[in-house]
């Protein structure tokens, strides 16, 4: 059974940190809505959260958490990233007045790494891979005895991951209440991109009931690094191959984490993949008719969406037809 976490209480933790930590916008995009022959796409946008990204939520909650069951033990708090989920982790380090070490591969842009310098944390650059990133953090974490923030894990009660996806479940707590105070109807679809699975799993978990028939929660991936899609197929997390290089850099991940794998099967998640091109031409689609600015990372589900429009096998596959209602994640701002 998936235990949807407590949004209020959460919200409440990270409102003592920082006054910016509201509710994200829930808006209407009948413009894109009509150009892409649904009946209603609603737009969770993240990048209004501090730090820009969904990944204020569960880096900094989790962060947080740790330091207050460690107590005076915590000394440090290390994690492997792609960029945002170490500038949540880093952040929650200064809070606490901590220190943080944050460990990212060669391919994260200069930008990302220079935001979490300047909170103060050690960044330490892995060759490799994000899954490169993620052994070398759990490896130093062990060896100095550090707190290991970790947004993926094979252990499927993992409890540091389980508090990360708690984190992003606020975006879930917040849409229910949203729509209803929108007077909103309720979603059919949620288009919803993945990494290693837990922003996808927390919209699952929040929303796959609450959602109207048909109810399909759709995963979307970067063609080149679809871990999750791969982990549902075998049933089980599994190493991908290749560089996993993808202009969806906040998406390039080998390996699907354990506990949200299990949320995405007891909801009965799709899974599709996205070319390049897709992904590219998503936040251009996005900013042409609703405004809004993204990367190719957080407009993924848009380039989801439209790609499964597009084939009519997958169209009629997911229930996708002139009166379904989708729900959209923006979920960071346009980065460098």
């Amino acid at each position: 059974m998936n235990i949807v976490p407590d949004h209020y209480l959460i919200m409440a933790r990270l409102k003592k940190l920082d006054s910016a930590y509201q509710a994200s916008p829930l808006s209407s995009s009948p413009q894109l809505a009509e150009h892409l022959g649904v009946a209603e796409i609603h737009l969770k946008d993240e990048s209004k959260r501090p730090l820009g990204s969904f990944k204020s939520l569960g880096g900094t909650f989790a962060g947080l958490e740790a330091v207050a069951t460690q107590g005076e033990k915590a000394r440090i708090l290390v994690c492997a990233s792609d960029g945002n989920h170490g500038l949540a982790v880093a952040s929650a380090a200064r809070y606490a007045g901590l220190p943080a070490r944050v460990f990212l591969h060669a391919d994260v842009s200069k930008d990302r790494v220079r935001r979490i310098e300047d909170t103060g944390a050690d960044v330490i650059i892995v060759a490799g891979t994000f899954d490169d990133a993620v052994n070398e953090a759990a490896r130093a974490a062990e060896a100095d005895g550090a707190i290991l923030i970790a947004d993926t894990s094979d252990d499927v009660n993992d409890v540091m991951t389980g508090h990360v996806m708690d984190g992003y479940g606020v975006i879930a707590g917040e849409a229910r209440e949203q729509y209803a105070a929108q007077k909103l109807h309720k979603p059919t679809h949620l288009f919803i991109q993945a990494g290693v699975g837990g922003l996808a799993a927390a919209m699952a978990r929040g929303l796959h009931a609450f959602m109207d028939a048909p109810g399909i929660v759709v995963v979307v991936e970067p063609a080149e690094a679809a871990c999750v899609h791969v982990a549902m197929k075998k049933g089980r997390p599994e190493t991908i191959q290749g560089e996993l290089r993808t202009c969806a850099s906040m998406l390039s991940c080998g390996r699907a984490s354990a506990p949200a794998l299990k949320v995405l099967q007891g909801c009965d998640a799709r899974t599709i993949t996205v070319s390049e091109a897709e992904l590219m031409a998503a936040p251009a689609l996005l900013a042409k008719t609703t405004g809004l600015a993204t990367t190719p990372s957080g407009g993924a589900g848009l380039a989801g969406l439209t790609h499964a429009l597009g084939d009519p096998g997958i169209r009629t596959g997911l229930g996708l037809d002139a009166e379904s209602r989708v729900l959209l994640v923006i979920s960071e701002g346009p980065q460098k």
